[in-house]
Parts: structure tokens; C-alpha cells; sequence
């Protein structure tokens, strides 16, 4: 007992660590060995490689951080540059009439909480208006209102400031992502012209809660998702596509229609079966379902009477920018896109030579686009748009990145020059500006003094009836849409009138309380330095400041 306790004792033990015969592998396993080594690397191997993926990791993140924060910043910076313009003296002001007709509806969604606005009381009164605009920018507005409220008292008017940008930054997500997805070379290229082109920021832009900022997101979806599920035949992008396209087209029932129009009619063209496809089946049924339900919900059939031939359309549409021609001469397109538009073609030849084509359907929608923009200004937005993603493929042919990206930077000149005379002016733009603002203050100032809870309409220039409407809660006899023609009509000839009894009888059949004369070299002459003395009888001064005169009629009921 006592020899085998010795044997097997902390001694023995010891003695038998101590002992160390070379010749024998593992008889010394109290020391180093070959394989306590070979665990030992092993396991510092997959440390340092653990280390490295980790760092690695990192250093992607960051750098995916870094891409997000410079393209977020740059294009909330080009669209909130005229914030002077939008922020003056503690109130928000928008870009243009079409603006205030928008926010004038958000008011009334307010008001009535889940109310579809199908009729305008506040503009062509007393018989109003039905117009084109539809529910799902109304709502996003008052969403964003919401949320809002509880940091500022003018929730619904920063609501309507901001909804643009935010709709621009989306936009600009969506196409990083995409972009990088689609391992695009030159990816870049797309996410500056999307974040500094001047059309595509005057689209999107601060203070301007209109609908082609919604549909300018949706239709950026709408293609990106085409152009994917064409490439990889996935129901995902297809039911992504039909929910965008619906979507587009309850938005707007008039450039989103005719872009969609124009990819399914080359689809048809080019592959007849796989339009309706197994794949696309999602992209349909989704496409159908959000119809189905716009129509539910808006309770009409859409219009397109953007299209009218009487002389006092025509007349109109001379003083609304997003309608008249541009020349392919104009040198506005190179402030639109820079000096790559005027080498496109050769790049699409150059592409097709190399193997490197665009999708037909996004060709087709560039080519399209860029006559429609010929034809009226307003499809110059999605003429940008769609050259901006297509701008990568165009560009995957020349193999040096310098080359490329030294061209791209001459390219956009033009662009940069556009922004260095917004944002540092000349003195005349500067003074023009100023006096802009000061008159919007004092046309709000003006508006405030119509503010009751009676019914009392207004007759102003028309381009102005939807501020006043907006400032005041009353409805006007003017509007700034088509479908306020006739009430643009008696407006003018009110302030052109040659005598007081059709100036009277405009007034008596609108129901007018209220004549606001404002900026008087615009509406007419003869009224332009008219005193309160001067004017007839049935028109009562009431208050003044330096842009206008207020008028109370005393005409009968």
C-alpha cells in the first residue's frame, strides 16, 4: 500500500512531470509539445482572422456610413438652399400658388379627419372646382403634421415645408441602395446628378408640398424595380414594381400613365409571354389591387383635361413655366444634366458596340421622356431622372475610372455655374429677391384682416387667390389650376374693366365681399394708382400696406 501510494502520489507525480525521454512522443506532458503547438497557432490563427473580419466589418460599415451621410447632406442641402425664402419672419411661406391649394386641402383634411377632398369651395367660387388632386399626398402631409406637433406650433405649415426634402432623401436612399446592389462601376455618377441636378432639386425642393415629389419618388421605384426583375425574374421586385406603378398613377393620372404606358407597350413588342408570366403575376395582381383600391377610395374617373384648345387655356398656359416648349437649343438642358447629354448618343452607341446595353425599356423611357420635355417643361423632371440612373451603364464601357471621373467633373460645370448664381446672386437677383419676401409678409398681413368664421369670398389676381385662401380661410374667385379658368377669367376682366357696371355685375354674380388689389402693374393699369377717392361706390376701402389695398363691396346681395 504504502509503495503504491508512493507510486501514485504528488511525488511520483512530480518526479514523473521531470522525467523527459525524446525518443517517446508525449512523455513529457507537463512541457511544450507538437501538438499543444500546432492548438496553440491553430487557435492564434482563427483569432487573428476572427480579429481581421471584425475590423473589417468595421471598416465597411463605416464606410457605408460615410457614403450615406455625404449623399443625405448633399441633398438636403441643394433642397433646402432657398430656405430664406421659405422661413421669413417666423413663418413659412411656399414655393407657388399650386402649393397653397395643396396645403389649403391638408387644412381640411385636419379639420375632418379621414374626409376624401373631391371638391374645391375655396377656389373658382361660388361653383367651386373638381380637381385632379388626389388623397395619398394629402395624408402623408398631415402624417408628417402628426409627428411634427409635438415640437412646433406650426405643425401642418413645417409639415408642408418638409415633406419634399424628406420625399428627395428617400429617393436618394433608395438609389444608393439600389445602385449598390446592381454593382454599378460608376454609381456615383447617378447619386450626384440625382442630389445636385437644378430640375430634379426644383422637384423635390423646401417649401414645395406638391405632388411631383411624390410621384418623382415613386416612379424612381417603379423603374429601378423594372429594370431588376426584367434582369433577375423575381416576384419580389415584380410585386415592388406593380405597387409603385399603382401607386404613381393614383398620385397622378398623367405622367406616371404615360411612362407606364410606354414600358408595357414595348414589353408587348419585345416578349408578349413573359409580360404576363409566372413572374409577373405578383407584379399584376398588386398593381390591380392598389387601382381597385384608389378607385374606392377617390369615388371618381380620373381626367386628363390638361388638354384644352380654347384661346383662354392657351393664354394661360403662356404664364405657367411647366408648360411651355424647350427648345433642344435651350442651354438649359446642360444646367439640367451637364455636358454628358450632349455625348449621350455616342455613349449608347459606344454601349451597344460593347456588349453593355441598357434595358430597352429604360432607352425607350429616355428617348420618350426627352421629347415630352420638348413638348412641355414638367416632364424634364423625369427626363433627369431616368438619364441619371441610366447614366452608369452609359458610362461601364470606357474602363479607366479616371478618365471617367475627370469627365464627369468638367461635365457638370454648367450645373455647378447654375448654383453659384443661387446661392451668391448678383445685386438685381439679391434686391429681387428681398422684395419678394417682403411682399409675401406683407400680402399675409393683408389676407389676415378677411379672417371670420362667416363665409365672405375674395377677388384677387388669380396667380395670388390660393395664398389668400390659404392666410385667410376664405374662398376666392381666382385659382392658379386649369380647372379655375372661368374664375381666372372674371378675375382679369374685373381689374381690366373699362367700366364700373361689368366690373359690378362680376362681383354681384361670384357673391364678392372682399377686393384685394395687389401688385398693379400685373393686373391692370387702370388700376394701378387708384386712391380710395377714385374708386367707384360700390367698393369700400378698408385697409392698405405697401403691396396692396383692401376693399369691402357694397354691392346687393
Amino acid at each position: 500500500m504504502e509503495w503504491e501510494c508512493r507510486q501514485n502520489g504528488p511525488v511520483a507525480q512530480r518526479l514523473e512531470q521531470g522525467t523527459h525521454n525524446p525518443l517517446v512522443p508525449g512523455s513529457n506532458p507537463g512541457g511544450p509539445s507538437f501538438i499543444s503547438e500546432f492548438i496553440f497557432t491553430a487557435q492564434s490563427s482563427e483569432s487573428n482572422f476572427a480579429l481581421k473580419t471584425f475590423f473589417r466589418r468595421i471598416a465597411r460599415e463605416a464606410l457605408i456610413a460615410l457614403e450615406v451621410a455625404i449623399l443625405s447632406v448633399l441633398i438636403l442641402a441643394t433642397r433646402c438652399a432657398n430656405y430664406q425664402d421659405v422661413f421669413v419672419a417666423g413663418n413659412v411661406y411656399f414655393a407657388d400658388a399650386d402649393c397653397y391649394a395643396r396645403m389649403t386641402r391638408v387644412r381640411i383634411c385636419e379639420k375632418n379627419p379621414g374626409l376624401i377632398v373631391r371638391h374645391h369651395n375655396f377656389e373658382n367660387f361660388p361653383q367651386g372646382t373638381t380637381p385632379h388632386t388626389t388623397a395619398p399626398l394629402d395624408y402623408l402631409i398631415l402624417a408628417l403634421t402628426l409627428a411634427l406637433r409635438p415640437f412646433t406650433a406650426q405643425g401642418i405649415d413645417l409639415a408642408g415645408a418638409l415633406v419634399s426634402p424628406l420625399l428627395g432623401l428617400f429617393g436618394g436612399w433608395f438609389l444608393w441602395w439600389w445602385s449598390r446592389r446592381m454593382k454599378f462601376r460608376y454609381r456615383w455618377a447617378t447619386l450626384i446628378l440625382y442630389a445636385i441636378s437644378p430640375i430634379l432639386v426644383h422637384g423635390t425642393a423646401l417649401g414645395r408640398p406638391d405632388h411631383q415629389s411624390l410621384v418623382m419618388l415613386l416612379v424612381t421605384l417603379a423603374i429601378c424595380a423594372e429594370w431588376t426583375s426584367r434582369s433577375e425574374s423575381s416576384r419580389q421586385w415584380s410585386a415592388l414594381s406593380g405597387i409603385t406603378w399603382g401607386l404613381a398613377l393614383w398620385v397622378s393620372f398623367y405622367e406616371p400613365l404615360v411612362l407606364f404606358a410606354i414600358m408595357v407597350a414595348l414589353n408587348l413588342l419585345r416578349d408578349r409571354r413573359s409580360l404576363f408570366g409566372k413572374y409577373w403575376r405578383a407584379g399584376w395582381i398588386c398593381f390591380t389591387a392598389i387601382l381597385a383600391i384608389a378607385f374606392l377610395i377617390e369615388q371618381r374617373i380620373p381626367t386628363m383635361s390638361i388638354f384644352h384648345s380654347t384661346e383662354i387655356f392657351k393664354n394661360w398656359t403662356r404664364t405657367i413655366g411647366e408648360l411651355v416648349h424647350v427648345s433642344p437649343a435651350n442651354p438649359i438642358w446642360l444646367r439640367w444634366t451637364g455636358y454628358l447629354l450632349l455625348i449621350a448618343p455616342f455613349l449608347v452607341w459606344f454601349s451597344i458596340r460593347k456588349g453593355a446595353l441598357l434595358p430597352p425599356a429604360i432607352l425607350a423611357l429616355l428617348v420618350a421622356t426627352y421629347g415630352l420635355t420638348i413638348w412641355q417643361a414638367r416632364w424634364a423632371y423625369f427626363f433627369v431622372l431616368v438619364f441619371a440612373v441610366a447614366l452608369p451603364v452609359l458610362l461601364e464601357p470606357i474602363k479607366s475610372r479616371p478618365a471617367v471621373w475627370i469627365a464627369f467633373v468638367m461635365s457638370i460645370f454648367p450645373i455647378l455655374r447654375d448654383w453659384d448664381m443661387r446661392l451668391w446672386p448678383n445685386e438685381a437677383e439679391y434686391v429681387r429677391r428681398i422684395e419678394q419676401r417682403n411682399e409675401s409678409v406683407r400680402l399675409r398681413d393683408l389676407a389676415v384682416n378677411l379672417q371670420s368664421s362667416e363665409n365672405r369670398p375674395f377677388l384677387g389676381p388669380w396667380w395670388l387667390s390660393p395664398s389668400i385662401a390659404y392666410w385667410s380661410g376664405q374662398p376666392g374667385v381666382a385659382g392658379s389650376s386649369h380647372e379655375s379658368l372661368s374664375g381666372i377669367t372674371d378675375s382679369a376682366r374685373f381689374f381690366l374693366a373699362e367700366d364700373w357696371r361689368s366690373a359690378r355685375e362680376i362681383l354681384e354674380n361670384r357673391k364678392v365681399v372682399w377686393v384685394i388689389a395687389f401688385d398693379f402693374e400685373h393686373v391692370a393699369q387702370n388700376s394701378s394708382d387708384r386712391t380710395p377717392a377714385q374708386v367707384p361706390r360700390f367698393l369700400v376701402f378698408s385697409a392698405q400696406n405697401g403691396v396692396g389695398k383692401l376693399y369691402r363691396t357694397a354691392v346687393e346681395q
